[in-house]
């Protein structure tokens, strides 16, 4: 079968492909035939050597953490009723071996089902992305008529939070980069959408508040523009901090936070154990499986051009989600 690896830290270029044997189902281990797997921003951080140590991963290594497909085989004291279910599956904890692969080995208790009438592409972009969506919209608690301003609302997460706060009766502020995403914003349910690479964009979410600020702001960028954001957040409001593509969380003054009763949630807040995230996986994937809520697949590319992908994302041109197909 084909994997995708890294040899070494770098660039886009450093993913490789290789042939390798089928893995073979351990003691409580299935094999699942990859259809589509999970591409996200931190695959690249780590890929580049920037958060590698963080996450104990060192070269040579297969990234990716969670695929969708069909179990294939299932090794001794795993149920046999899980051959030939769809499923996702979370990646990555046997020795580097991730999802970037036409197959792969994982623990039968890292399985969640995939509902009927759903794409397996589909819940391959909700593995996440839908996971962490969903677990920080409960946290955040929106009520009817609340701002909420979604800043990044156009990547995997984004596009679900502008659904659930527009569901939720809340007033949607999103805020991205480029005509095309801020149309696509729109169409999702945002009542405002902001270009936060303009000047005074700020500015624009304070007016759209009539002058009060966000009472919810949910911030998938980090960096400067999440600074930003948290300054223009309502006296008494929410601020929640679930991505840094940027290149770092948001810096925030908790003194400040204190000062203006602003409660701040971070990505320590949003750590999961396999319970939750089945839990919080099979919530997103039932809620697309009805109509509910739309993941946005916005590029996909072969397995083999793994490199690609990394690229794209990397150069923030990227729409909703990336995937890998084999």
């Amino acid at each position: 079968m084909k994997i995708v690896e890294a040899k070494e830290f770098g660039g886009p270029e450093v993913l490789t492909v290789s042939e390798v044997p089928d893995p073979v189902a351990g003691s409580g281990q299935v094999v699942v035939g990859v259809a589509a797997a999970d591409t996200l921003f931190v695959d690249t951080q780590i890929r580049a050597g920037w958060a590698g140590e963080h996450f104990g991963i060192t070269p040579p290594y297969v990234p990716g953490g969670a695929v969708a497909g069909r179990v294939l085989r299932v090794g001794e004291g795993a149920d046999p009723g899980w051959t030939g279910r769809r499923v996702v599956a979370y990646t990555g904890d046997l020795g580097g071996h991730g999802g970037y692969a036409e197959q792969v080995a994982v623990a039968a208790g890292a399985l969640v089902p995939v509902p009927d009438g759903l794409d397996l592409r589909d819940a391959a972009a909700l593995v996440h992305d839908g996971v962490t969506g969903v677990g920080v919209f409960e946290a955040a608690a929106v009520r009817p008529g609340e701002h909420v301003l979604i800043v990044g609302a156009t990547g995997g997460m984004g596009v679900l939070f502008v659904q659930l706060a527009h569901a939720a009766g809340a007033h949607v502020i999103a805020a991205a980069r480029s005509a095309r995403k801020l149309a696509l914003a729109r169409e999702l349910g945002a009542d405002v959408v902001v270009d936060y690479s303009e000047d005074g964009w700020t500015e624009q979410v304070r007016q759209a508040t009539g002058g009060r600020g966000p009472d919810l702001v949910l911030d998938g960028v980090g960096g400067e523009m999440g600074r930003a954001a948290f300054q223009v957040t309502a006296r008494g409001g929410r601020f929640s901090a679930h991505g840094a593509p940027s290149g770092d969380f948001a810096g925030i003054d908790l003194e400040e936070a204190r000062r203006r009763e602003v409660t701040v949630r971070g990505i320590g807040d949003v750590q999961y154990g396999m319970a939750d995230r089945r839990r919080l996986a099979e919530t997103a994937m039932a809620k697309a499986a009805a109509g509910r809520l739309r993941p946005v697949i916005g590029q996909t590319f072969p397995l083999e051009r793994a490199a690609e992908a990394h690229a794209a994302i990397e150069s923030r041109q990227v729409i909703g989600k990336t995937l890998l197909l084999t």
